[in-house]
């Protein structure tokens, strides 16, 4: 990893689900111990309604957040890219650490199918706030 703080880059084809969940949860949980970025292949015009609503739930507003066009320097400048379904669109540059998370789409989906991925992303950035400090989150789980 290059010097300083570690640098997370979450890509979903429309930036306004599950990579605005996934930084939402990073940023809370990590602190300033990670820097964290998200993107998108195929940006939406906003996130998604039930997304925002279901990150509120949990004490974290996105609210505020646009999605963005994944830019080949926010990789270059990413130690670890983290993929949501966005397959072969995310250019894969040498020395870069990539994990792709399978994880539902929920777009068009209830609240509750929501929560679960949510949830599911929560648990998938525990681990990876474990890996990238030595240490999990200080605050209570979510």
């Amino acid at each position: 990893m290059t010097e300083g703080l570690p640098e997370v880059l979450f890509v979903c084809v429309h930036n306004a689900g599950r990579s605005q969940m996934a930084a939402g949860l990073l940023k809370r949980k990590a602190g300033d111990r990670v820097s964290v970025l998200s993107a998108g292949t195929e940006p939406a015009d906003r996130l998604n309604p039930a997304v925002v609503e279901a990150m509120n739930e949990v004490g974290i507003d996105i609210s505020a957040e646009r999605p963005k066009k994944l830019q080949a320097g926010m990789v270059r400048k990413a130690d670890v890219v983290i993929t949501m379904g966005c397959g072969d669109a995310c250019p894969i540059y040498p020395g870069k650490r990539y994990e792709d998370w399978d994880l539902e789409d929920p777009s068009g989906k209830d609240l509750e199918t929501v929560r679960g991925i949510r949830d599911r992303i929560s648990e998938r950035v525990d681990a990876l706030l474990r890996d990238l400090t030595g240490r999990a989150h200080a605050r209570p789980r979510i």
